[in-house]
């Protein structure tokens, strides 16, 4: 067996269900963040490579947050080929056949295309979560415990596929939203609902309903057997699928990336084909996206957060005077 990660093996459990799967998706440029992660790190990574909320990466958050839930070897990284100078170190004991490096980023479709037929040929009854690398969460133990809940719904809705919307704190413009539906029938002790829309940055006033009438922000974890994933991007793009299909056959996907066109899961698949979808309300993990530079500013200030680098941005011009104004008062830090 590899070593495990970091040799932390807090939740590490040889007990774990292994035909349960997560897929974390680190093929993302974040360009929006490479103003910040240069004065951090002195260069341009993106910023699931970058340490800006504390000593770890963003990617190894991730998967020390993954290891409540999943066993190590249970657990494939989707990156990008150019950014191996930053993932060679962070995945060195992940076997090869756990990595899919694309040639270029063709969108979270594209990357959720690729592992999807990949887990195929390992385990075609699997269940798999698709984890974004470059989230926070306050609190792991409750979103594993939503994880959780989301994969017990896929054993009993072998069809369906669930996203994890989480509760709003704010009338946020910069998020995608899940309106649900009805909520669904069920044994479960988790409330669950059906998907009525996804609405993508939406105007304030437009959010500001939404989080009046109970939608959720679209935290882009998304759970559901394999096939069911398939069956989603066979009805929907089927074109792309047999692209990335026949380049993963060749073992050449360097064609098929210039060929294809980025493609949003969320966009451009999942609000496509609403049907076989469910929602389960995330209320306590503290979500947040680090979409920008105010962003990761404003989740460090809200959890108390003081990174070695933060201390160290005074001459990072007005970053923290343009903050968006919070929802309630948070310490700053003092000069």
């Amino acid at each position: 067996m590899k070593r495990n990660f970091a040799g932390d093996h807090t939740g590490f459990d040889m007990s774990f269900d292994t035909s349960m799967w997560a897929v974390v998706l680190a093929g993302g440029d974040g360009t929006r963040l490479q103003e910040l992660t240069l004065k951090v790190h002195g260069d341009a990574r993106p910023k699931q490579f970058s340490s800006i909320m504390g000593a770890t990466s963003l990617l190894g958050h991730t998967r020390v947050r993954l290891r409540r839930i999943f066993h190590d070897d249970r657990v494939m990284f989707v990156v990008k080929r150019d950014h191996k100078e930053f993932y060679d170190d962070e995945l060195s004991d992940v076997d090869t056949s756990r990595i899919i490096a694309q040639p270029s980023n063709r969108g979270t479709g594209v990357a959720i295309m690729a592992a999807i037929l990949r887990l195929l040929q390992l385990n075609t009854a699997a269940i798999v979560g698709f984890f974004p690398s470059d989230h926070y969460f306050a609190d792991d133990a409750a979103f594993a415990a939503t994880v959780q809940s989301a994969i017990e719904i896929s054993k009993t809705h072998r069809d369906s596929i669930v996203l994890i919307g989480a509760k709003p704190q704010w009338p946020e413009v910069e998020y995608g939203w899940i309106e649900p539906g009805a909520q669904v029938t069920s044994d479960s002790h988790t409330p669950f609902f059906t998907v009525s829309r996804f609405w993508e940055k939406p105007q304030h006033a437009t959010a500001q309903y939404l989080m009046r009438t109970g939608a959720l922000w679209n935290t882009f974890v998304t759970v559901g057997r394999t096939l069911s994933f398939l069956k989603l991007f066979t009805d929907t793009l089927r074109q792309a699928m047999t692209q990335v299909s026949d380049a993963l056959a060749r073992g050449n996907m360097d064609v098929a990336y210039r060929q294809i066109e980025t493609i949003d899961f969320s966009k451009d698949v999942l609000s496509r084909d609403q049907r076989k979808l469910l929602v389960i309300p995330d209320k306590n993990s503290g979500w947040a996206d680090l979409g920008n530079p105010l962003r990761v500013m404003e989740t460090l200030i809200r959890n108390r957060i003081e990174p070695s680098w933060f201390r160290k941005i005074r001459d990072f011009p007005p970053l923290l005077e343009e903050l968006p104004r919070l929802d309630h008062q948070v310490e700053r830090p003092s000069d």
